[in-house]
C-alpha cells in the first residue's frame, strides 16, 4: 500500500491536536511548548528520539541546535531530508530538569507516542540512542549491542542508531551513526 493511500487526511495539525492533551499532564509543568514532533505525517519513516531539552520545549521543535544539525547531515547520508521524515520525541512532556523518568511518568506519555505512531503509520520506527530504543523495543539491552539492527515489532521494522548527539560527546560514534544512516538508506530502496 502506498504511503499516500495509508494516510489519507491525516495531517500534521491533527497529530497535533492529538497531544495537546500533554498540557492538562503534571509532567507538562514548566514546558513552554508541547514538543510533539514535526516533518511529514506521511512519512515511510518515524523517528523517536529522547525527551525534548530546554532549546527543544523553547522552540516546539524536536532536534534543534547542534543534535539537530547532526541529524540532517547524517539524514542525507541515508537520502532523505527533515521534511522527508516525522520526528517524534519519546517523552514530549518531560519537564527539562527531569533526566531521569520514572516507570509511572513513562506509562503516562505512552498513549500520545502509540497514538502519533498509529496516525502515522510509518514502514520504518528509527530509534535514537538507549532511552528511545529500550522504550519502543521493551528490552534492556543497550544500544550498543542493537545499533544497525533491523528489527520487526508488530508490522513496524524498527532500526536502532546512536542518538545524535553520541557523536558530538564522544567521536568513536560518528562512524557507527554515519554507517548506520547508510543502511537505513539501503533499506529504504527494497
Amino acid at each position: 500500500m502506498s504511503s499516500s493511500a495509508r494516510h489519507e487526511g491525516v495531517s500534521l495539525e491533527e497529530i497535533r491536536t492529538q497531544v495537546q492533551a500533554c498540557h492538562a499532564c503534571p509532567l507538562a509543568d514548566g514546558r513552554t511548548n508541547v514538543v510533539f514532533g514535526d516533518g511529514d505525517p506521511h512519512a515511510r519513516v518515524l523517528i523517536i528520539g529522547e525527551a525534548p531539552g530546554k532549546n527543544e520545549d523553547a522552540q516546539g521543535v524536536p532536534f534543534v541546535g547542534a543534535a539537530g544539525k547532526s541529524l540532517s547531515k547524517l539524514l542525507a547520508i541515508a537520502g532523505l531530508t527533515r521534511e522527508e521524515v516525522f520526528i517524534a520525541n519519546v517523552l514530549k512532556c518531560r519537564p527539562p530538569g527531569n533526566r531521569n523518568p520514572r516507570a509511572e511518568e513513562i506509562e503516562q506519555c505512552t498513549p500520545f507516542l502509540r497514538d502519533q505512531t498509529r496516525a502515522i503509520d510509518p514502514e520504518f520506527i528509527v530509534t535514537l540512542g538507549n532511552f528511545a530504543t529500550k522504550y519502543i523495543l521493551k528490552t534492556q539491552v543497550g544500544i550498543t549491542q542493537l545499533h544497525g539492527q533491523l528489527q520487526q515489532i508488530g508490522r513496524f521494522k524498527v532500526f536502532p542508531i546512536y542518538h545524535p548527539a553520541a557523536a558530538i560527546y564522544d567521536r568513536k560514534k560518528q562512524a557507527a551513526l554515519e554507517e548506520d544512516f547508510a543502511t537505513l538508506g539501503e533499506l529504504l530502496k527494497k
